[in-house]
């Protein structure tokens, strides 16, 4: 029996290898109807330790949009967790039902501990208490690929809690490996990019700055995230801070017009409602297009091979 492939981190496959994952991608997203029963007679586990919408119900909808079924839970108190259950002998246990298992938990490393009790079943990490989201940096880098027909030779901006954002941390690191990316690193300073992402990239590749609107002339792509009131000190420099990171359709005046506006969801404040209707907004999509990227990668780790 082969060892089974996992996702567990955003670096664990190469460059070819997510290029042909986002043309496998593109071709279910061209052509769904050419792969309804690629993975009938397959079951995911679906193991959310912890609240979930988009990532949770896009992994269950790619595979039944494959022709499979979905098992699992998405709240530990209603399975033998809650009992006690130690996260290896459940991960085992569910091995033996399912044939691809999907899992988010709240504590830092639990996707790679979890998947050294596993021998043939594939391993999908959701999102764990550190700073790994592999498949929303999947679902990012198709986003920008599919907008801007390339994933080098771009101005990034990223804005909001970059301190805590593990969904920026993800982006940042995949994005890194590509030529000619430069970042700009939006923040208040409570909250600026840690130095161990910073420490992994060329100095001249990055720049820090507070302002918003300073970055939206530069940016070829700009992804937003939520600052956080808990993550601050004072209420004071919250009360500062919290509406100068608040992305209007008065501010996009000084943005490129080619630019693609992006967020992980939930938004909360840091996005106004009246920028959905502008056409540089690709956060829905991006969601949307999350479910593609995800059917692709079940499928490459299932070895289900592409459908002509």
């Amino acid at each position: 029996m082969n060892k089974a492939r996992h996702l567990l981190d955003s670096q664990d496959f190469t460059m070819e290898e997510l290029e042909k994952l986002f043309r496998l991608a593109e071709k279910i997203q061209q052509h769904p109807e050419k792969y309804l029963d690629v993975c009938k007679g397959n079951l995911l586990a679906s193991l959310f330790y912890e609240p979930s919408t988009r990532t949770r119900f896009s992994f269950e909808a790619a595979m039944l949009r494959l022709g499979g079924e979905v098992i699992g839970f998405d709240d530990p108190s209603g399975s033998s967790v809650a009992k006690g259950e130690s996260l290896g002998d459940t991960l085992k246990t569910v091995e033996c039902y399912a044939d691809v298992a999907v899992m988010r938990h709240p504590k830092e490393g639990a996707a790679r501990l979890a998947s050294q009790y596993l021998s043939a079943m594939p391993l999908i990490n959701a999102g764990d208490g550190g700073h790994q989201h592999p498949t929303q940096t999947l679902t990012d880098l198709m986003t920008i690929r599919s907008y801007k027909k390339r994933l080098d030779h771009l101005v990034v901006a990223v804005c909001g809690d970059l301190l805590f954002g593990r969904t920026i941390h993800s982006l940042v690191k995949a994005l890194s490996r590509y030529p000619e990316i430069k970042f700009l690193f939006v923040s208040p300073k409570e909250l600026r990019m840690p130095e161990y992402i910073k420490d992994s990239l060329s100095a001249d590749t990055y720049m820090e700055m507070e302002s918003l609107e300073d970055a939206l002339t530069e940016a070829d792509v700009l992804y937003m995230s939520r600052v956080q009131k808990e993550r601050f000190f004072s209420a004071e420099e919250y009360e500062r801070l919290k509406d100068f990171y608040v992305l209007s359709k008065d501010k996009l005046q000084k943005a490129k017009k080619e630019l693609i506006i992006m967020h992980p969801l939930p938004r909360v404040m840091e996005i106004a409602k009246d920028v959905d209707s502008d056409p540089r907004a690709v956060y829905f999509q991006q969601a949307k297009l999350g479910m593609y990227v995800r059917m692709a990668l079940i499928m490459t780790l299932l070895e289900k091979g592409e459908i002509s």
